[in-house]
């Protein structure tokens, strides 16, 4: 296992991500939801993206795989898009009072169900310090990901 007594990062969470993925899944299509549509309602719940390829990168995709995302999302009722009053060329991507209804229903639900389904092999000492680890994980800009200010 090379020199270190545990795999890398990577190949313990790559198979846990695939799982909570496949559990969200049927979570998903109950409320009318594709992945990546969740994945956009999660972020704009953390506010508006002033345009699409913002956003794209905020959660990791193609911005120009995204427009069919945004485009579904807006037809459902669930985004609003209209021009940045600071740059009219540009789009303030937000959600309306439906995707905020949508997405905190949809979390609650994957969150009180599913996660717990995973979380419940932890003891809960361990469980608290595993989401406050991965929150902290998780908030790292993407680009500042392989900054050091404290390592080992």
């Amino acid at each position: 296992m090379g020199s270190t007594d545990r795999p890398d990062l990577a190949a313990m969470l790559a198979p846990l991500t695939r799982s909570l993925i496949a559990m969200e899944r049927p979570v998903l299509e109950a409320h009318g939801l594709s992945m990546w549509g969740y994945s956009v309602l999660i972020a704009l719940s953390r506010g508006p993206a002033r345009g699409q390829g913002v956003l794209a990168q905020e959660i990791g995709a193609d911005k120009t795989r995204i427009i069919a995302v945004l485009d579904d999302l807006q037809k459902h009722g669930l985004i609003d898009r209209t021009p940045d009053p600071a740059d009219r060329r540009a789009r303030l991507l937000e959600l309306t009072t439906e995707g905020r209804r949508i997405v905190t229903r949809t979390q609650a639900e994957i969150q009180s169900r599913e996660e717990q389904q995973v979380l419940r092999h932890l003891p809960p000492a361990d469980r608290r310090g595993f989401l406050s680890a991965l929150r902290t994980l998780a908030e790292l800009p993407r680009d500042g990901i392989d900054d050091n200010p404290g390592a080992d």
